[in-house]
């Protein structure tokens, strides 16, 4: 079995972002601070983001909506226009950050590039994604460029296909073992898991140890080296 199509994950895959996410909560604890303490802070805010998945969908927009919806329900008629706009701040700040390639990424990819065509699968918001990708100098390495709302097997099912590649000959990589791993694997391709230290909850899952298709690389860079041992 050669692998043909090399799928990557971006954020926290390619570049940093969940620090960046840290950041904006951390300023929305302190701005709540008089009303709520920030384990339940962080408790309302989780369950405002994942009931609004399906609304607003996942990225730093969602994510500032999330923030704002959850600091009404938890102050009510006592947040401020001042405090709205401190939220709306953070959000923005959060839209405009640097990218920051993880270390040793341009070599990796030039590696992954002699063993088949790279392909780019990113959830999130449209305009962000794409805002990121052109900061990061990265684009011209991929053979393509999949923006997806999010990630499930037929998500993975159609990007095979229209890629003209057998499930058996592509590869996923990405440190969502919810997003990257478990549909890619049940898509029938193989599946990498490089997770980072930060990691939001609803992406966790439990690791398909045993499973033949399935290997937890310590980095990407670890990557090509699998794939010879597939070939």
């Amino acid at each position: 079995m050669t692998i043909e199509l090399i799928c990557l994950d971006a954020d926290d895959t390619l570049w940093h972002n969940m620090r960046h996410f840290e950041i904006a909560e951390q300023a929305l604890l302190e701005i709540l601070k008089p009303f709520a303490d920030a384990g339940v802070t962080r408790e309302r805010l989780e369950a405002v983001e994942i009931r609004n998945l399906a609304l607003y969908g996942y990225g730093a927009k969602s994510f500032t909506l999330s923030m704002i919806e959850a600091a009404i329900e938890l102050c009510g008629g006592a947040l401020s226009v001042r405090q709205i706009s401190e939220i709306l701040a953070a959000g923005r700040d959060l839209l405009a950050h640097p990218v920051e390639l993880l270390p040793g990424i341009e070599e990796t990819l030039d590696a992954l590039a002699d063993r088949g065509r790279l392909v780019l699968v990113t959830k999130g918001d449209l305009l962000h994604q794409e805002a990121k990708l052109a900061a990061s100098g990265l684009g011209d390495r991929f053979h393509g460029i999949e923006i997806v709302s999010d990630k499930n097997a037929d998500t993975f099912q159609r990007l095979f296909t229209r890629y003209g590649v057998p499930p058996g000959c592509a590869i996923m990589a990405g440190d969502s073992m919810r997003s990257d791993v478990l549909p890619a694997l049940t898509a029938g391709a193989w599946a990498a898991f490089v997770p980072q230290a930060l990691a939001w909850s609803h992406e966790r899952a439990e690791a398909p140890a045993a499973h033949e298709r399935f290997r937890q690389l310590k980095s990407l860079g670890e990557l090509p080296d699998w794939i010879d041992q597939i070939r």
